[in-house]
């Protein structure tokens, strides 16, 4: 056993793709040295251009793809690794100890990036409302995102001088640039954090509809595209100078596999045996198909009256001549009684072959004629309106219906999913859980992800103490949590309408200098401990849940043994002790436990004589014991 030290940030998922292709073509890994003069293992891309041969496009070759200014920047931050801390605020949370949502504050490209250990392929539902690009809501200032004149240069009309190269200057592109590459990393991640049999929903409008689809194509591959909701989320006439009012929204939904919706569960009320058929209730059906299938063009004759039908005009009949004939044979085809009407099929409740139908891709209102297979929302207004009860002010612009989510999550994942939202918003989201959960008895849980975006001083929500988004948030979770408890609850439903608060924030380790002659005296006595002064133990035991990849919503219990204070994470699953000056006798406590993983810090060890006498304690009491230091 060797004890190793905790990494203390996120990995550089370009050195995971680099291994892979290395398990794949091993004699495409080579070595060379990084900026600090340590060797490091990369590939050597011309020996891998030859492994591929033909397969590789060359970067002159015109090709199908999506292409803007700043893509590759946008690449290469989605795998650059971050040194960031997820630090617990458990005066913001509700039932911190015991809940299994999370509510998290912070940048959402970082927060992806901190998660990803600890749920790669385990989210089953991710709905995102973005930014819909419409001049003044992209407020990610990532470092990728360009300025107007580097813009110019990328997209070769001006040169580096700022001299014109085009005629005329197109600067609009520039914001469909800076919004593909705030998206493009964000998605990259999110597809790793679903699982294989995943679905992700995104809402969006007309703006970016194309961009978001191609982007979504490369990145999940278009046969992963399950389809597109239409949500009508207004009515009346919008002002457009184009007379044409757009009152709809979109849901595209991608899978990150093969994966399909749940589809709606089909009922019989419509079936009814009102001729006493021995083979029970039926419905008259369709009784032709938009395309040939063979000979499918004929005239039938109805055994009873002679009478002739032709499939309608454009149409065919779905079976051939002799198909056709045992069906009349069977009764199943029935004729109108004029020759001018059309025969129906007779299609039996037994013969239901599947216990769902598909849910149509058009979202309506309530009351406006829904079919069995249409979801149904309320329209923005009706949302707002229900904002503004619960809230008792007008705090919030736009929300997404509560019902709508409600659907989409259904629609995505079991009564056990866990869901992710890394564009929060006003929490819709988490209300749509705890309602899902209400309803059917489920234990869903959800991840939520907010910036901490100031409000504007003047708006009702800062005069009522709020002062961003995130905290206006999180007041609505709580009131929605109240109202959902209030109200009828499925008796196997665990009640979980809590939410534990980690804030991105600083790693929580301190900056040091790797190279030794860049080391005064002072700097090394500072690097005997290694974390930044004002950190507490819990900042430095999430720190741990990260790095190790567990679960971030772990039953945590704290105790003191042998005078010290010890974290359990779910019983065995973890122990931690960030005291100093660590005993022999606390070792053998802490062993008599068998967790499988034990955290201390390292400046705990007073010397090395300390660190070898645990690593034989731990080796002889629990050897199935993973200990690390931070």
């Amino acid at each position: 056993m060797s004890i190793e030290k905790l990494k203390t940030k996120t990995d550089d998922l370009s050195l995971e793709l680099a291994r892979a292709i290395a398990e794949l073509v091993p004699d495409v890994l080579t070595e060379t040295r990084d900026g600090d003069g340590r060797l490091q293992q990369t590939i050597d891309f011309s020996l891998l251009r030859q492994a591929l041969g033909e397969r590789l496009v060359e970067e002159s070759q015109e090709r199908y793809q999506l292409d803007w200014p700043g893509k590759r920047a946008a690449l290469r931050e989605a795998n650059a690794p971050i040194r960031m801390a997820l630090r617990p605020a458990e005066r913001e949370s509700v039932d911190f100890a015991h809940t299994r949502n999370l509510f998290i504050e912070g940048d959402n490209l970082d927060a992806l990036k901190l998660i990803r250990e600890s749920y790669l392929g385990k989210v089953d539902v991710i709905y995102i409302d973005p930014p819909y690009n419409t001049g003044s809501d992209l407020i990610y200032n990532d470092r990728f995102i360009t300025a107007k004149d580097e813009y110019l240069v990328r997209s070769g009309q001006v040169d580096e001088a700022g001299g014109k190269l085009v005629a005329n200057l197109q600067s609009n592109g520039r914001f469909h640039s800076d919004w593909l590459s705030m998206m493009y990393p964000r998605l990259r991640l999110a597809r790793q954090l679903l699982a294989e049999s995943g679905i992700l929903f995104i809402s969006i409008d007309d703006n970016e509809r194309a961009n978001l689809e191609k982007l979504c194509e490369e990145i999940f591959g278009g046969g992963n595209f399950l389809g597109c909701f239409v949500w009508k989320r207004r009515s009346g006439a919008m002002d457009a100078v184009t007379n044409l009012s757009e009152d709809h929204e979109y849901v595209l939904v991608y899978a990150k596999a093969k994966a399909t919706l749940k589809g709606v569960e089909r009922t019989f009320e419509k079936y009814a045996n009102p001729d006493d058929d021995p083979r029970g209730p039926w419905i008259s059906d369709n009784l032709s198909a938009g395309k040939p299938g063979g000979d499918t063009h004929y005239a039938i004759r109805d055994p009873a009256t002679g009478n002739e039908f032709w499939p309608p005009k454009g149409r065919y009949w779905p079976y051939s001549r002799t198909t056709m004939a045992q069906k009349i044979a069977e009764g199943r085809v029935i004729f109108p009684k004029q020759a001018t009407g059309t025969p129906m099929l007779k299609r039996f409740a037994a013969e239901a072959m599947k216990p769902t139908i598909p849910v149509s891709s058009w979202i309506e209102r309530p009351g406006a004629g829904n079919g069995q297979s249409t979801l149904v929302s309320p329209m923005n207004s009706a949302a707002t309106r229900a904002l503004k009860e619960l809230l008792g002010e007008k705090l919030f612009s736009f929300p997404k219906p509560v019902d709508l989510i409600k659907a989409l999550i259904e629609q995505g994942g079991s009564r056990d999913a866990l869901v992710l939202d890394f564009f929060a918003g006003s929490a819709t989201t988490a209300q749509a859980v705890m309602e899902c959960n209400a309803s059917d008895g489920g234990n869903r849980r959800y991840i939520l992800v907010q910036l901490p975006e100031a409000l504007d001083e003047r708006s009702e929500a800062a005069k009522r103490g709020f002062h961003t988004i995130a905290e206006l948030s999180r007041e609505r979770i709580r009131r929605a949590a109240a109202k959902v408890l209030e109200g009828q609850c499925h008796d196997e439903w665990r009640r979980d309408v809590g939410f534990r608060v980690l804030k991105v924030d600083s790693t929580n380790m301190k900056e040091l200098r790797q190279r030794p002659e860049a080391l005064a005296q002072g700097d090394l006595l500072d690097a005997v401990d290694s974390v930044k002064p004002g950190r507490s133990a819990e900042d430095l035991l999430f720190q741990v849940l990260v790095d190790w990849g567990l679960d971030l919503t772990l039953p945590i219990a704290r105790a003191q043994v042998q005078g010290k204070t010890v974290y359990r994470v779910a019983d065995d699953a973890l122990l931690a002790c960030f005291d100093l000056e660590i005993t022999e006798a606390l070792i053998e406590e802490l062993a008599g436990y068998k967790p499988r993983r034990l955290v201390l810090r390292d400046s705990a060890f007073d010397s090395d004589a300390t660190r070898i006498n645990v690593e034989q304690q731990l080796r002889q009491l629990s050897p199935v014991t993973e200990l690390r230091v931070l």
